[in-house]
């Protein structure tokens, strides 16, 4: 199983967190992983659901950096702009956070029975954490990145 999630602060409004899951279950042609395409998706969507330009930071992901990415993100450059971050600097990542809540919550001392068992056990502990954007809020600060608001002075 993979997850991809984007972590979406905005001055003024509760942080969100937007996710999907690629369940691989062996079958013929069926993909391993996440493909470029549903990281594409998942920027879609989420651009749809804030109804807001998204500044995107990113990790090193091979995926994140395949031409057809870097094309669909210059084609969306309007409301689209990827802050690329170093190589091996997952503290600077929010989503690292998560990650972190996940494994210290719903999946410490886990022993799923089944596949479909550990799916149902993420989705559940991904949702709680959805509806508690205190936890969120919580995932910016250790990276050391802001949030700040364009303030325009005219004199």
């Amino acid at each position: 199983m993979n997850i991809a999630a984007l972590v979406c602060y905005k001055p003024g409004e509760r942080s969100r967190l937007i996710y999907r899951l690629h369940v691989y279950r062996g079958r013929k042609g069926e993909s391993k992983t996440f493909g470029w395409t549903d990281y594409r998706d998942l920027i879609l969507h989420a651009h749809a659901q804030l109804g807001a330009p998204i500044v995107l930071v990113w990790d090193n992901l091979n995926l994140h950096l395949v031409p057809g990415m870097k094309t669909f993100a210059a084609e969306h450059a309007d409301w689209l702009t990827i802050v690329q971050l170093p190589a091996y600097a997952p503290d600077l990542n929010p989503t690292e956070g998560i990650w972190s809540l996940l494994k210290r919550g719903a999946l410490a001392n886990l022993a799923a029975a089944d596949l479909p068992q550990l799916v149902r056990v993420i989705k559940r502990a991904l949702k709680k954490i959805q509806y508690r954007p205190h936890l969120i809020d919580g995932c910016l600060p250790p990276t050391g990145l802001a949030m700040r608001t364009r303030v325009d002075i005219t004199n």
